[in-house]
Formats: C-alpha cells, structure tokens, sequence
C-alpha cells in the first residue's frame, strides 16, 4: 500500500519534504518509523536520501504522529492513501465567527492587530479580559535575532486550536476565548500568538488563559525556525505531554 508522508518543522530539512513510501498491507506506524530510522531501507526504499546521523535517529524516535491530522499510536494500522504527519516537538486561514460559539481560533499570516481583538471580545456581562501577547524579542539567551519563521502542520493546527478553545470554556467556564496565530515570516516586536479570555470573573479568566498558551506551547503542530545574526536553528519543543508521542517501545532498536 501507498501512504504519503509529511514531515514538519526540522524534519523536513532532514527528509527533503514529502515523501511517498510503499509499506506491506497492515503494516502500522511503528513500522513506518521504523523503515524511516533504518537508514539502510532509507536508502534503498526512498530513492536515495543520505543516511540519518544517530542524533536525528534519536530524534526521529522522540516525535508524534498524525494520521489524517489526528494523534496517532504507534500501534495504529495504516491504509491506502493515508497522510502521515511527522511532528517533532512543537515550538510553537480565517476566524471563526465567534456568534454564539463562544470561541475564535485562526491561523494568519498578517499581522496580528491585538487592541481590536481585545476590544471586540469584550462585553457587558465581563467582568475580566485576560490576554497573553506573545511578540518576537530582540534575542534569544544573548543571540541576536533577525527574524522567525512560523510554519503549522495547518489542518491539523486549525483543528486542535479549536479542540482547545471548547475545552477551555468548559473546564474553566469562561464565556470567549479568542486565540490567533501567525505563520510564516515575523519581524521583532510583532505578536506571534494572541490569546484573550474573557469571563465574568478573573481567576477562571486567569487559569484559562495561562493553560491555553502552555497546552498550546505542547500540543498544537506549530514549528518556529530562529534567524540569528550569526546562523539560524530550529527552535526546541517541549516534549509532548504523555499519550501523544510515539513511544520508544514501540519501535525496534537495532
């Protein structure tokens, strides 16, 4: 059987972009990864790509997976045709209206205008609007920044930002959540991920907030890619909560 496979962030600098890969009918993700880490099949399957370093081996082994953009197992059994993501730790289209919904997520690529944002989310029964700004800084632990470059696995991004927003107003029982994030180049001092909650009271407005850009931060497939003003690096993820990457186990070690 035929899948396509999709790697993201620094991996797709390794891998060289899309990859079409044949694998034997019931052959799960596990065996995928494992074909892709054995830098022998790597070679002989996928039509000449060098071989992987140990420390991209390593790598490989440590990410997530998305099968048709949702989490996958290792375990999970591939079918003709399926697009595999392969997502590194993240490091991290138009809005939703937000109506009765309650909740606006998007992914953009201008600029973020975030005093309209906030004051559009704002209404009467509110008795607090919590945001989190988050802008590109000048410098990175004493390295000159130039630029970043955002880039998202999208329909799956799109869909867990979603998938967060709803869950926020329920745990936390905030009445909006407003979340946007850029993609593509961003300059210093412009916002790379606006967050606004609003609610009636503060604590719950707080909470949610702060657990949406941390869940976000982990969770969302989001990649940033730093230039500096002496050489550029993808910047590291968190690793990804228990239960989302594949784990070690579940793959052969040579």
């Amino acid at each position: 059987m035929h899948v396509n496979v999709l790697p993201f962030g620094i991996l797709k600098e390794w891998f060289g972009g899309e990859l079409s890969v044949d694998l034997p009918e019931g052959a799960t993700v596990a065996d995928l990864l494992e074909l892709l880490v054995d830098s022998r099949q790597v070679v002989s399957e996928l039509g000449g790509l060098r071989s992987l370093a140990e420390s991209e081996e390593q790598a490989l082994r440590g990410i997530a997976v998305s099968v048709n953009a949702e989490y996958a197992a290792s375990t999970d059994v591939l079918h003709e045709g399926d697009e595999v993501g392969l997502l590194p730790p993240v490091s991290g289209g138009s809005a939703s209206e937000v109506g009765e919904l309650g909740h606006t997520t998007a992914l953009t690529r201008e600029r973020i205008d975030a005093e309209t944002t906030v004051t559009v989310a704002k209404q009467g029964e509110d008795g607090a609007v919590v945001v989190f700004d988050g802008i590109v800084r000048n410098n990175t632990r004493g390295r000159q920044t130039l630029y970043l470059d955002y880039e998202a696995y999208e329909e799956m991004a799109e869909k867990q930002m979603r998938q967060l927003a709803i869950e926020a107003r329920t745990r936390f029982r905030v009445r909006q959540v407003t979340m946007i994030h850029r993609l593509g180049r961003l300059m210093v001092g412009e916002t790379s991920v606006l967050i606004v909650v609003a609610s009636a009271h503060r604590a719950q407005a707080f909470d949610a907030c702060r657990w949406l850009i941390d869940t976000l931060k982990k969770t969302v497939p989001i990649w940033k890619k730093e230039t500096f003003a002496d050489g550029v690096v993808w910047a590291d993820g968190e690793p990804f909560p228990e239960g989302l990457a594949v784990e070690r186990e579940g793959l052969h070690e040579g």
